[in-house]
């Protein structure tokens, strides 16, 4: 984390730069058994192929918005800062019809239809594998398209940190905001630097379900562990969680 940066794709280029092998997202899926780890530079390789798709398969530009019907998992945080790469305004459960494009996950296919752009669909299955034999109707498949965009990424245009990035429960924030809100609220969730690591249970529906579940520990230099569905883990589960994933703090 450099005090110069402006967005949250500033804030995972310092990141890379500082320490690229340190663990930034760590996935359960308690309803699967499914246990992801993604280092920065991992993170970070997926976020420049899903922002060449955006510009470069999708032909977005700055201001264009996605609506991103998706819960709490780490391909949501992905396209979150794939659209703060590019300029795209990342719009969390909102209106298909509204959008220029969509991005859903199952149980949102049909409310996505009402999107009149391209639709990308992810299957959400564990290691984000295709969908078999094909995605949903009037979808492409995220997981086939997106291995063959480059694995660097440069935006046509600089992305203005003042111009609207997110939407999250009816609120709008500049990426220069987000970055800002996620400084000042790190202390509070227990993010103290580099090394805190941070358990989060909670949805990505609201800000607080995004500030810890990606931009406080990408904020603060630390690690989130996203868990989805932790209400099928039992108590004495989550506390061997905490101690084999060495968290600092938990958000639940």
């Amino acid at each position: 984390m450099n005090a110069t940066d402006r967005t949250p794709a500033d804030l995972l280029r310092s990141a890379l730069a500082a320490d690229p092998a340190r663990p930034l997202v760590t996935f359960y899926d308690d309803a699967t058994g499914e246990r992801v780890e993604l280092s920065v530079a991992t993170f970070a390789n997926w976020v420049a192929k899903t922002s060449n798709l955006l510009q470069d398969g999708l032909s977005a530009e700055p201001g264009d918005r996605v609506a991103l019907l998706l819960p709490a998992h780490w391909q949501t945080a992905v396209w979150l800062l794939a659209c703060a790469s590019t300029g795209v305004v990342a719009d969390v459960g909102g209106d298909p019809a509204r959008a220029d494009f969509v991005v859903a996950g199952p149980g949102e296919f049909d409310a996505g239809l009402a999107c009149r752009g391209d639709r990308y669909a992810l299957s959400l299955a564990p290691l984000g594998r295709r969908f078999v034999p094909s995605p949903p109707q009037g979808y492409a498949d995220y997981a086939v398209e997106v291995p063959t965009h480059g694995d660097r990424f440069a935006p046509y245009a600089p992305v203005d940190p003042e111009a609207p990035a997110l939407v999250v429960a009816g609120a709008e924030f500049t990426g220069a905001e987000v970055v800002e809100r996620a400084r000042a609220e790190a202390a509070g969730l227990g993010l103290t630097g580099p090394g805190s690591r941070l358990l989060s249970g909670l949805p990505y529906d609201t800000w607080e379900g995004l500030s810890a579940g990606l931009y406080g520990p990408l904020a603060s230099g630390g690690s989130v562990v996203l868990c989805r569905n932790l209400d099928q883990l039992s108590e004495e589960g989550l506390a061997q969680r905490i101690e084999s994933e060495r968290v600092t703090a938990t958000a639940r």
